[in-house]
């Protein structure tokens, strides 16, 4: 009995295996392509915005909050504002007044880091704030939780340290705040004089005074919210 195939099952079977070899050559050709081109427009744009968005936990608090910050004097001229200490706690509830506190956790709050300073003629206390939100709209929507007027509250809780001048500064003591946002940051300001006399006892306002507070925030906000060129073969990025 002859057993072998006819003719045209043996064409259609070696057509088939020829259709199989191309289409798993075509694959292979565009799995290697896939693995070895380089990143996309859109790949780099989203591995700038994740950096960004993870550097408050990513970047050491040192540099985040710089020893010494520089500002414009009442006076005229420059001066440089003196780090007393950083906040080793992160929690959004414990950084600002209750009535913001719904409204950062609404916004997706990941951290607030706080540090605080002194001015080049150590009468003013100042402490920042750097609050994490989810994104960008988020963040913008938070905004609106702080006072925008220079008032304190609601705002910023201001940052003691034993010890320190900054030993007196407490919730009392606050005479101005600030608020600043970009990207999924805001930035926020407290200031109020080292002698911890209350607000309503100061006397006439002053606000040239705790003026630089907000120079010192735009300073800090402008270091972690502006993207640079992601480099995808650091271990730093995810491209």
């Amino acid at each position: 009995m002859n057993s072998a195939r006819p003719w045209p099952t043996l064409v259609v079977a070696s057509a088939l295996t020829l259709i199989c070899a191309v289409a798993a050559g075509v694959a292979g050709s565009a799995a290697g392509t896939e693995l070895t081109r380089g990143p996309t427009a859109a790949e780099l744009r989203a591995a700038a915005e994740r950096e960004v968005a993870d550097r408050w936990r990513t970047w050491p608090t040192g540099r985040i909050f710089p020893a010494t910050l520089p500002y414009s004097a009442e006076q005229g001229g420059r001066e440089r504002a003196s780090r007393i200490g950083i906040s080793p706690r992160t929690s959004c509830g414990d950084s600002v007044d209750p009535p913001a506190i719904k409204a950062l956790r609404k916004a997706g709050c990941r951290g607030v880091l706080r540090a605080t300073y002194i001015d080049a003629l150590r009468g003013v206390l100042v402490t920042v704030g750097v609050v994490a939100l989810r994104d960008e709209l988020n963040a913008v929507r938070a905004k609106s939780a702080f006072a925008d007027t220079g008032k304190p509250s609601p705002g910023l809780r201001p940052l003691a340290f034993r010890g320190t001048l900054a030993d007196r500064f407490t919730a009392a003591v606050r005479q101005a705040g600030s608020v600043r946002q970009a990207g999924p940051y805001l930035v926020l300001t407290t200031a109020g004089q080292v002698d911890g006399r209350p607000a309503d006892a100061a006397g006439e306002p002053r606000p040239a005074i705790f003026a630089f507070a907000t120079e010192l925030a735009e300073r800090v906000l402008t270091e972690l919210s502006t993207p640079r060129m992601p480099d995808c073969g650091s271990q730093e990025w995810q491209c």
